[in-house]
């Protein structure tokens, strides 16, 4: 009944998963219909009361279907690893990621119109490499491991100095992944690693 249950609660969070990515699909459509008119509507804008909406609605808005299709394969592997390991905690690890990532846009990003699932992106990798040192279990060091060789070059992706980049994005959505890692128990029930020190 254990395993079955686990077994449904996983595909129920893959599903969840699935579901988020064609949602961010058909927001694209129409957002390329509308002549991409949802962004500057909808899109986070540093500082200003109309575009505090966008902490929530940037990672559902593109500038184009080439920036959806770079993010869409990260999303399901980072995703696809949070759904296997993250349980129940997944909705406080999100909340926290795009609530305190995207203030911290707000407060301190440049004057333009912020937007992209990228900062998800970010968010989760940050959250999915600090839980591997915050948790020590072999699950949680294993997932950090595959995110670090698979995605680990993205963090040149923090950095200034790239046109039309949402760097503090990716910068503060990284700061609130490492933060949710430390704030949120994501209830791994396996044995930690005894002995291992890792600070």
């Amino acid at each position: 009944m254990t395993n079955r249950y686990h077994m449904r609660a996983f595909l129920g969070r893959t599903a969840a998963l699935a579901a988020f990515v064609a949602l961010l699909w058909a927001v694209q459509v129409v957002n390329w219909i509308t002549g991409y008119g949802l962004n500057p509507a909808f899109g986070l804008i540093p500082r200003h009361v109309s575009g505090l909406d966008g902490v929530i609605a940037m990672p559902l808005l593109h500038g184009s279907f080439a920036h959806l299709m770079a993010n869409t394969p990260p999303l399901l592997v980072m995703g696809g690893l949070l759904v296997a390991t993250t349980t129940r905690a997944l909705l406080p690890v999100n909340a926290v990621v795009i609530g305190l990532g995207g203030a911290l846009v707000w407060l301190f990003g440049s004057s333009a119109i912020h937007i992209g699932a990228s900062g998800l992106v970010f968010g989760w990798f940050g959250f999915l490499v600090a839980r591997g040192f915050v948790d020590r279990s072999l699950i949680t060091l294993g997932a950090a491991l595959v995110v670090g060789v698979l995605y680990g070059s993205i963090l040149w992706g923090v950095l200034p100095g790239q046109p039309g980049v949402s760097w503090e994005a990716h910068l503060f959505s990284a700061i609130a992944g490492a933060a949710a890692a430390a704030l949120v128990r994501t209830h791994v029930h396996v044995p930690r690693l005894g002995g291992v020190d890792l600070d």
